[in-house]
Protein backbone atom coordinates (compact mmCIF):
# COMPACT_ATOMS: atom_id res chain seq x y z
CA UNK A 1 0.00 0.00 0.00
CA UNK A 2 2.72 2.16 1.01
CA UNK A 3 4.48 1.76 -2.78
CA UNK A 4 1.56 2.73 -4.25
CA UNK A 5 0.72 5.65 -2.38
CA UNK A 6 4.33 6.51 -3.00
CA UNK A 7 4.61 5.49 -6.72
CA UNK A 8 0.94 7.69 -7.35
CA UNK A 9 2.87 10.70 -5.42
CA UNK A 10 6.08 10.29 -7.94
CA UNK A 11 3.36 10.42 -11.05
CA UNK A 12 1.83 13.47 -10.10
CA UNK A 13 5.03 15.20 -9.06
CA UNK A 14 5.86 14.54 -12.41
CA UNK A 15 3.44 15.88 -14.58
CA UNK A 16 4.14 18.47 -16.71
CA UNK A 17 1.07 21.92 -16.67
CA UNK A 18 -0.07 22.99 -19.74
CA UNK A 19 1.78 26.22 -21.11
CA UNK A 20 -0.22 29.41 -20.90
CA UNK A 21 -2.39 30.60 -23.93
CA UNK A 22 -0.28 33.32 -26.16
CA UNK A 23 -2.07 36.06 -25.30
CA UNK A 24 -2.50 35.60 -21.94
CA UNK A 25 1.00 38.62 -21.74
CA UNK A 26 -1.37 40.98 -23.51
CA UNK A 27 -4.13 39.92 -21.44
CA UNK A 28 -2.54 41.08 -18.17
CA UNK A 29 -1.27 44.22 -19.45
CA UNK A 30 -4.07 44.98 -20.77
CA UNK A 31 -5.77 44.30 -16.84
CA UNK A 32 -3.01 46.17 -15.00
CA UNK A 33 -2.84 49.40 -18.19
CA UNK A 34 -5.44 51.75 -16.58
CA UNK A 35 -3.17 51.49 -12.66
CA UNK A 36 0.19 52.08 -14.46
CA UNK A 37 -1.62 55.04 -16.41
CA UNK A 38 -2.63 56.19 -12.75
CA UNK A 39 0.46 56.08 -11.51
CA UNK A 40 2.46 58.06 -14.01
CA UNK A 41 -0.40 60.85 -14.11
CA UNK A 42 -0.26 61.37 -10.30
CA UNK A 43 1.78 63.94 -9.06
CA UNK A 44 4.89 63.02 -6.31
CA UNK A 45 5.58 65.29 -3.60
CA UNK A 46 8.35 67.52 -3.55
CA UNK A 47 10.56 66.22 -0.74
CA UNK A 48 11.66 69.46 0.90
CA UNK A 49 15.15 70.11 1.29
CA UNK A 50 17.22 72.44 3.35
CA UNK A 51 20.12 74.06 2.28
CA UNK A 52 22.92 75.71 4.67
CA UNK A 53 22.25 79.42 4.59
CA UNK A 54 25.93 79.68 5.36
CA UNK A 55 27.21 77.56 3.07
CA UNK A 56 24.90 79.76 0.76
CA UNK A 57 26.43 82.76 1.97
CA UNK A 58 30.43 81.63 2.16
CA UNK A 59 30.10 80.67 -1.52
CA UNK A 60 28.95 84.25 -2.54
CA UNK A 61 31.30 85.77 -0.33
CA UNK A 62 34.30 83.20 -1.74
CA UNK A 63 33.48 83.97 -5.24
CA UNK A 64 33.95 88.33 -4.57
CA UNK A 65 37.61 86.96 -3.14
CA UNK A 66 38.33 85.15 -6.11
CA UNK A 67 37.91 87.86 -8.31
CA UNK A 68 39.84 89.93 -6.22
CA UNK A 69 42.80 87.99 -6.24
CA UNK A 70 42.44 87.78 -10.25
CA UNK A 71 42.22 91.82 -10.10
CA UNK A 72 45.24 91.76 -7.84
CA UNK A 73 46.84 89.30 -10.58
CA UNK A 74 45.57 91.37 -13.38
CA UNK A 75 46.72 95.01 -12.01
CA UNK A 76 50.52 93.60 -11.44
CA UNK A 77 50.99 92.83 -15.15
CA UNK A 78 50.12 96.75 -15.70
CA UNK A 79 52.81 97.89 -12.51
CA UNK A 80 55.04 99.22 -15.21
CA UNK A 81 53.09 101.41 -16.83
CA UNK A 82 51.54 104.78 -16.06
CA UNK A 83 50.41 105.08 -12.55
CA UNK A 84 46.40 105.50 -12.22
CA UNK A 85 45.64 104.39 -15.73
CA UNK A 86 43.81 101.46 -14.50
CA UNK A 87 41.64 103.49 -12.33
CA UNK A 88 39.92 105.09 -15.80
CA UNK A 89 38.55 101.68 -16.85
CA UNK A 90 38.53 100.01 -13.16
CA UNK A 91 34.60 99.02 -14.52
CA UNK A 92 35.44 97.64 -17.39
CA UNK A 93 38.07 95.49 -15.94
CA UNK A 94 35.72 94.09 -13.09
CA UNK A 95 33.72 93.27 -15.27
CA UNK A 96 35.79 91.34 -17.84
CA UNK A 97 36.60 89.40 -14.65
CA UNK A 98 33.09 88.42 -13.81
CA UNK A 99 32.64 87.62 -17.04
CA UNK A 100 35.49 85.40 -17.43
CA UNK A 101 34.25 83.68 -13.96
CA UNK A 102 30.37 83.14 -15.81
CA UNK A 103 31.85 82.03 -18.94
CA UNK A 104 33.81 79.30 -17.44
CA UNK A 105 31.55 78.12 -14.60
CA UNK A 106 27.59 78.75 -15.66
CA UNK A 107 27.85 78.52 -19.16
CA UNK A 108 29.19 75.14 -19.47
CA UNK A 109 26.76 73.75 -16.36
CA UNK A 110 29.56 73.98 -13.62
CA UNK A 111 29.72 75.64 -10.75
CA UNK A 112 31.47 78.85 -9.30
CA UNK A 113 34.61 78.18 -7.55
CA UNK A 114 32.84 79.32 -4.36
CA UNK A 115 29.62 77.11 -5.36
CA UNK A 116 32.39 74.47 -6.14
CA UNK A 117 34.28 74.96 -2.54
CA UNK A 118 30.79 74.87 -0.80
CA UNK A 119 29.60 71.27 -2.82
CA UNK A 120 26.32 73.45 -4.47
CA UNK A 121 25.44 74.16 -7.58
CA UNK A 122 22.33 76.02 -10.09
CA UNK A 123 19.26 74.05 -10.50
CA UNK A 124 16.23 75.35 -12.53
CA UNK A 125 13.56 75.55 -9.43
CA UNK A 126 10.68 76.00 -12.16
CA UNK A 127 11.31 72.34 -13.84
CA UNK A 128 11.77 70.72 -10.49
CA UNK A 129 8.08 72.51 -9.47
CA UNK A 130 6.91 71.02 -12.92
CA UNK A 131 7.72 67.63 -12.55
CA UNK A 132 7.45 67.00 -9.00
CA UNK A 133 9.21 63.67 -9.51
CA UNK A 134 12.17 63.81 -7.05
CA UNK A 135 13.17 60.89 -5.06
CA UNK A 136 15.79 62.74 -2.90
CA UNK A 137 15.35 66.47 -3.69
CA UNK A 138 18.75 67.33 -4.85
CA UNK A 139 18.34 66.27 -8.38
CA UNK A 140 17.17 68.74 -10.78
CA UNK A 141 18.02 70.17 -14.18
CA UNK A 142 20.77 72.81 -14.20
CA UNK A 143 20.05 76.56 -15.61
CA UNK A 144 18.62 76.95 -18.95
CA UNK A 145 20.42 78.61 -21.65
CA UNK A 146 18.19 81.61 -21.53
CA UNK A 147 18.25 81.69 -17.38
CA UNK A 148 22.27 81.40 -18.20
CA UNK A 149 22.38 84.83 -20.83
CA UNK A 150 19.72 86.94 -18.40
CA UNK A 151 21.99 85.77 -15.36
CA UNK A 152 25.22 87.38 -17.34
CA UNK A 153 23.26 90.18 -18.46
CA UNK A 154 22.32 91.07 -14.43
CA UNK A 155 25.04 90.08 -13.59
CA UNK A 156 27.74 91.42 -15.63
CA UNK A 157 25.66 93.82 -17.44
CA UNK A 158 24.00 95.29 -14.57
CA UNK A 159 26.69 96.31 -12.24
CA UNK A 160 28.70 97.32 -15.19
CA UNK A 161 26.27 100.10 -16.14
CA UNK A 162 25.50 100.99 -12.81
CA UNK A 163 28.89 101.51 -11.89
CA UNK A 164 29.35 103.57 -14.99
CA UNK A 165 26.03 105.69 -14.20
CA UNK A 166 27.63 106.21 -10.96
CA UNK A 167 31.27 107.40 -11.71
CA UNK A 168 29.79 109.75 -14.40
CA UNK A 169 27.19 111.13 -12.74
CA UNK A 170 29.65 111.84 -9.47
CA UNK A 171 32.29 113.29 -11.64
CA UNK A 172 29.59 115.46 -13.79
CA UNK A 173 28.01 116.93 -10.56
CA UNK A 174 24.73 116.10 -11.02
CA UNK A 175 23.68 116.23 -7.60
CA UNK A 176 24.83 120.07 -7.64
CA UNK A 177 23.20 121.31 -10.91
CA UNK A 178 19.74 123.17 -10.45
CA UNK A 179 16.53 122.19 -9.60
CA UNK A 180 14.95 121.75 -12.90
CA UNK A 181 17.45 120.87 -14.85
CA UNK A 182 18.01 117.60 -16.70
CA UNK A 183 20.96 116.28 -14.68
CA UNK A 184 19.15 116.96 -11.39
CA UNK A 185 15.91 114.93 -12.15
CA UNK A 186 18.30 112.03 -13.20
CA UNK A 187 20.20 112.18 -9.90
CA UNK A 188 17.06 111.80 -8.51
CA UNK A 189 15.75 109.01 -10.52
CA UNK A 190 19.36 107.08 -9.85
CA UNK A 191 18.78 107.54 -5.96
CA UNK A 192 15.32 106.72 -6.14
CA UNK A 193 16.24 103.61 -8.27
CA UNK A 194 19.17 102.82 -5.19
CA UNK A 195 16.67 102.98 -2.71
CA UNK A 196 14.40 100.97 -4.17
CA UNK A 197 17.40 98.42 -4.75
CA UNK A 198 18.55 98.35 -1.37
CA UNK A 199 14.85 97.91 -0.12
CA UNK A 200 14.43 95.04 -2.03
CA UNK A 201 17.72 93.30 -1.20
CA UNK A 202 16.59 93.65 2.45
CA UNK A 203 13.43 91.61 1.93
CA UNK A 204 15.04 89.19 -0.18
CA UNK A 205 17.73 88.86 2.76
CA UNK A 206 15.11 88.37 5.04
CA UNK A 207 13.07 86.26 2.79
CA UNK A 208 16.37 84.24 2.75
CA UNK A 209 17.10 83.44 6.26
CA UNK A 210 13.56 82.43 6.37
CA UNK A 211 13.14 79.74 3.92
CA UNK A 212 17.12 79.26 2.88
CA UNK A 213 16.35 79.89 -0.68
CA UNK A 214 17.52 82.50 -3.43
CA UNK A 215 20.41 84.71 -1.55
CA UNK A 216 19.89 87.35 -4.45
CA UNK A 217 17.20 89.39 -6.46
CA UNK A 218 18.91 88.00 -9.43
CA UNK A 219 18.24 84.30 -8.07
CA UNK A 220 14.93 85.02 -7.31
CA UNK A 221 13.91 86.51 -10.53
CA UNK A 222 15.53 83.61 -12.54
CA UNK A 223 14.38 80.79 -10.17
CA UNK A 224 17.72 79.76 -10.30
CA UNK A 225 18.21 77.88 -6.65
CA UNK A 226 21.51 76.53 -5.01
CA UNK A 227 21.27 72.99 -4.16
CA UNK A 228 24.02 70.51 -3.18
CA UNK A 229 25.81 68.81 -5.71
CA UNK A 230 26.62 65.49 -3.88
CA UNK A 231 25.11 64.21 -0.98
CA UNK A 232 28.15 62.85 0.70
CA UNK A 233 30.32 65.67 0.39
CA UNK A 234 31.40 67.09 3.00
CA UNK A 235 32.50 71.39 3.03
CA UNK A 236 35.96 71.57 1.60
CA UNK A 237 37.08 74.67 3.48
CA UNK A 238 39.96 74.62 6.31
CA UNK A 239 39.24 76.70 9.52
CA UNK A 240 42.46 76.01 10.82
CA UNK A 241 43.96 79.50 8.98
CA UNK A 242 40.88 81.55 10.61
CA UNK A 243 41.09 79.53 14.16
CA UNK A 244 44.55 80.67 14.18
CA UNK A 245 44.04 84.53 13.27
CA UNK A 246 41.37 84.27 15.86
CA UNK A 247 43.80 83.38 18.84
CA UNK A 248 45.98 85.55 17.55
CA UNK A 249 43.63 88.77 17.44
CA UNK A 250 42.76 87.64 21.35
CA UNK A 251 46.46 87.45 22.37
CA UNK A 252 47.08 90.50 21.30
CA UNK A 253 43.96 92.76 22.62
CA UNK A 254 45.27 90.93 26.07
CA UNK A 255 48.39 92.33 25.76
CA UNK A 256 47.25 95.74 24.76
CA UNK A 257 45.38 95.98 27.80
CA UNK A 258 47.71 94.77 30.00
CA UNK A 259 50.80 96.28 28.90
CA UNK A 260 49.98 99.57 29.74
CA UNK A 261 49.25 98.22 33.46
CA UNK A 262 52.42 96.74 33.97
CA UNK A 263 55.29 99.63 36.00
CA UNK A 264 58.20 98.87 33.42
CA UNK A 265 60.41 99.75 36.81
CA UNK A 266 59.63 96.82 38.71
CA UNK A 267 59.76 94.78 35.76
CA UNK A 268 63.33 95.76 35.18
CA UNK A 269 64.31 95.30 38.90
CA UNK A 270 63.33 92.18 38.59
CA UNK A 271 64.97 90.74 35.89
CA UNK A 272 67.93 92.55 37.33
CA UNK A 273 69.77 90.16 39.06
CA UNK A 274 69.50 87.86 35.81
CA UNK A 275 71.82 90.11 34.07
CA UNK A 276 74.97 88.93 33.21
CA UNK A 277 76.96 92.05 32.94
CA UNK A 278 76.37 93.82 36.36
CA UNK A 279 79.01 95.80 36.39
CA UNK A 280 78.03 97.61 33.42
CA UNK A 281 74.56 97.23 34.64
CA UNK A 282 74.98 99.13 37.81
CA UNK A 283 77.08 101.88 35.49
CA UNK A 284 74.09 102.30 33.43
CA UNK A 285 72.03 102.50 36.39
CA UNK A 286 74.00 105.08 38.19
CA UNK A 287 73.05 107.49 34.63
CA UNK A 288 69.38 106.37 34.69
CA UNK A 289 66.68 107.79 36.63
CA UNK A 290 65.68 105.90 39.42
CA UNK A 291 61.77 106.41 38.72
CA UNK A 292 61.81 106.38 34.94
CA UNK A 293 64.38 104.19 33.89
CA UNK A 294 65.14 106.48 31.54
CA UNK A 295 68.21 108.95 30.40
CA UNK A 296 67.28 112.39 32.25
CA UNK A 297 66.81 115.11 29.51
CA UNK A 298 67.22 117.68 32.73
CA UNK A 299 68.96 116.03 35.09
CA UNK A 300 68.43 117.58 38.91
CA UNK A 301 70.39 116.20 41.88
CA UNK A 302 68.40 114.76 44.96
CA UNK A 303 70.11 116.61 47.95
CA UNK A 304 71.77 115.44 50.30
CA UNK A 305 72.04 111.68 48.39
CA UNK A 306 73.33 113.32 44.93
CA UNK A 307 70.80 110.62 42.96
CA UNK A 308 70.71 112.05 39.14
CA UNK A 309 66.98 112.36 38.81
CA UNK A 310 64.48 114.24 36.08
CA UNK A 311 63.15 117.10 37.26
CA UNK A 312 59.21 116.13 36.56
CA UNK A 313 59.76 112.86 38.22
CA UNK A 314 61.29 113.67 41.53
CA UNK A 315 58.99 117.06 41.20
CA UNK A 316 55.98 115.09 41.33
CA UNK A 317 57.34 112.52 44.20
CA UNK A 318 58.06 115.38 45.93
CA UNK A 319 54.80 117.17 45.83
CA UNK A 320 52.92 114.01 46.30
CA UNK A 321 54.25 113.24 49.10
CA UNK A 322 55.99 115.25 52.11
CA UNK A 323 58.44 112.49 53.41
CA UNK A 324 59.56 111.18 49.71
CA UNK A 325 62.65 109.43 49.83
CA UNK A 326 65.26 107.75 47.66
CA UNK A 327 64.81 104.94 45.66
CA UNK A 328 68.36 103.85 46.33
CA UNK A 329 69.24 104.89 49.13
CA UNK A 330 66.36 105.31 50.71
CA UNK A 331 67.46 108.44 52.21
CA UNK A 332 64.60 111.18 52.53
CA UNK A 333 64.67 114.15 49.90
CA UNK A 334 64.72 117.67 51.78
CA UNK A 335 65.70 119.28 48.34
CA UNK A 336 66.61 119.25 44.55
CA UNK A 337 69.90 120.53 42.71
CA UNK A 338 70.12 120.95 39.15
CA UNK A 339 73.45 119.86 37.64
CA UNK A 340 75.71 121.87 36.00
CA UNK A 341 76.20 125.67 35.83
CA UNK A 342 75.36 127.58 38.66
CA UNK A 343 74.05 125.34 41.72
CA UNK A 344 70.76 126.32 41.94
CA UNK A 345 69.06 124.80 44.89
CA UNK A 346 65.45 124.23 44.36
CA UNK A 347 63.27 122.86 47.89
CA UNK A 348 60.45 121.40 48.11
Amino acid sequence: MDRQTLASSTSNNNTISPPPREDAWFNTYLKLLPQLQSLSSTRLEVIPIEISRVNQVDAGRLDIEMSAMLKEQLVKVFSLMKPGMLFQYEPELDAFLEFLIWRFSIWVDKPTPGNALMNLRYRDERAVEERGKVRTGLEGPGLTVSQKIWYCIATVGGQYIWGRLQSFSAFRRWGDTEQRSLARRSWFVLQRIEGFYKAASFGNLLLFLLTGRYRSLIERALRARLVYGSPNMNRAVSFEYMNRQLVWNEFSEMLLLLLPLLNSSSVKKILRPFSKDKSLNSEEDEALCPICQATPNTPFLALPCQHRYCYYCLRTRCSATLAFRCSRCNEPVVAMQRCGGSAKNVTQ
